[in-house]
């Protein structure tokens, strides 16, 4: 009887679903592994908090490692890398199989814009004695968050001369930030009463830049001439260089852990980082896989994937065609069916970010369709909201596929939506990829207080994703 009772027993666990929190599971070996990575991600985020800093960090990445623009590459051959910058707000990336790009790729999307303050096309202004500059809010945001916070401005400004001028103000240790303020609570009852939605409006998000004036007690608008004397001399820019700006507004903080057995990283930009970084990872470690195998780093997902750096931009898929062409021995010997064959046969990861399961606020979730802190990646079959609206919902025997080599490869998963289905919820790449015919599914971590200015996620989870976007690159058929 005990022995029939165990056999029960295990045929018990076989069948039924099981997701543990892999911080039981892991080794001693893979807990290191984890924690190393996740440094090497903290410093790689501290420097690449806007999608154009992640892009030049990333072909920086490239670079030292033999990738070369693709332009430079008359053919392609197996083990070549190749990279392709879009617009310097997007990036391709690709290590050539031995299989013929004809039969398909492999491939990891990700967006690196993350949800911000850009500042509007005329943001100088002086109110009483104070300067500031007025901002647009970019993706979804809680706007009351971003208030009295230490607050740093990144970007480029183009002059009227055609000159690219960095700016990055609010990291360096003696550098000063800038702040939003909000009303005292001594006066805020009224503030109080409202709804969350409405305690700071999009016009409130006023950024605080200066509060000395010019010497000239006759000048006009004293204290914004001193500011803007002070942004010529420092950088030869004059107000109406501001409508070509680039310039955005994120948290000054840095990457940091949290909790006293540092668990988990608090930063600003996971969504989504946290799954661009590991993808690009992920194909960094590809020398000679047998499927050709790329990653695409998009801008725009945020506000919807529109402009030619978004993730519905043709740029992207130009650099697919490029890809074939130049396997097949050249431009001249692209053929538009061999290449829409080509897209059948692929297959993609979405790399985004879900939510997770906050035992603070259990009533935003079904517990039986969520994911779990620290349980390791999430295989999302659909996102979308209401009804599924605006998902690209993976077909099942791609999702198949995909446990399989994960079960193969010892990859910790766990699946479910984003929330209660009628709370709310999102959507990702995925869509405008699946278009070309190719097979996506979106697998990515959970985030807590995800689009806030300081977001946070699991240093095993993060982890775990790496492996498993290497383990596709390098198992998928």
């Amino acid at each position: 009887m005990p022995a029939k009772k165990s056999k029960e027993v295990k045929k018990s666990k076989e069948i039924i679903a099981d997701f543990p929190n892999m911080y039981k599971e892991a080794s001693k070996a893979d807990l290191k592994s984890c924690m190393d990575f996740a440094e090497e991600y903290k410093a790689f985020l501290d420097i690449s908090k806007t999608e154009r800093e992640f892009v030049k960090n990333s072909i920086q990445a490239c670079e030292e490692l033999g990738f070369v623009d693709i332009d430079k590459k008359k053919t392609l051959k197996a083990g070549d890398k190749v990279y392709k910058s879009v617009k310097g707000k997007g990036l391709a990336c690709a290590v050539i199989g031995t299989h013929p790009c004809s039969e398909g790729f492999n491939i990891l999307g990700a967006h690196v814009d993350s949800p911000r303050l850009d500042l509007k096309p005329n943001p100088l202004y002086e109110d009483h004695e104070t300067v500031y500059f007025k901002t647009h809010y970019y993706g979804g945001i809680k706007k009351y968050q971003w208030t009295t916070i230490p607050l740093a401005i990144h970007g480029v400004v183009y002059t009227s001369e055609g000159k690219e001028i960095e700016i990055n103000v609010g990291e360096g240790e003696n550098d000063p930030v800038f702040y939003i303020t909000d009303l005292l609570i001594h006066l805020g009852s009224e503030q109080m009463s409202k709804k969350g939605s409405e305690i700071v409006t999009g016009e409130d998000l006023n950024v605080v830049i200066g509060g000395i004036p010019v010497s000239d007690k006759d000048a006009k608008d004293p204290y914004k001439k001193a500011v803007m004397q002070l942004l010529n001399d420092k950088y030869g820019i004059v107000e109406k260089d501001f409508v070509s700006a680039e310039l955005e507004i994120v948290p000054a903080a840095k990457a940091r852990d949290v909790g006293f057995d540092r668990s988990y990283i608090a930063a600003y930009g996971h969504d989504d980082k946290v799954c661009a970084y590991p993808s690009l990872m992920a194909l960094l470690a590809q020398e000679k896989p047998g499927r050709t195998c790329v990653t695409i780093l998009t801008d725009k997902e945020e506000i919807g994937s529109y402009s030619n750096s978004g993730a519905q931009s043709a740029i992207y898929e130009n650099f697919l065609m490029e890809l074939l062409a130049k396997n097949m021995g050249g431009i001249d010997k692209f053929n538009m069916l061999v290449y829409r064959k080509a897209m059948e046969n692929t297959k993609m990861l979405s790399t985004d970010v879900t939510s997770g399961y906050d035992p603070k606020y259990p009533g935003a979730y079904e517990v039986r369709n969520t994911a779990f802190m620290s349980h390791g990646i999430k295989i999302e079959k659909y996102t979308g909201a209401r009804g599924k609206s605006g998902s690209s919902e993976a077909n099942g025997d791609f999702v198949s596929q995909i446990v399989d080599i994960f079960a193969k490869n010892s990859i910790p998963w766990q699946t479910g939506e984003l929330g209660k289905i009628d709370v709310g919820g999102g959507g990702t790449i995925s869509a405008y990829m699946a278009k070309t015919g190719m097979d996506v599914v979106d697998i990515g971590i959970p985030v807590w207080s995800m689009h806030a200015p300081v977001e946070l996620i699991s240093k095993i989870d993060l982890y775990y994703l790496y492996l498993a976007y290497k383990v596709f690159l390098e198992n998928i058929k």
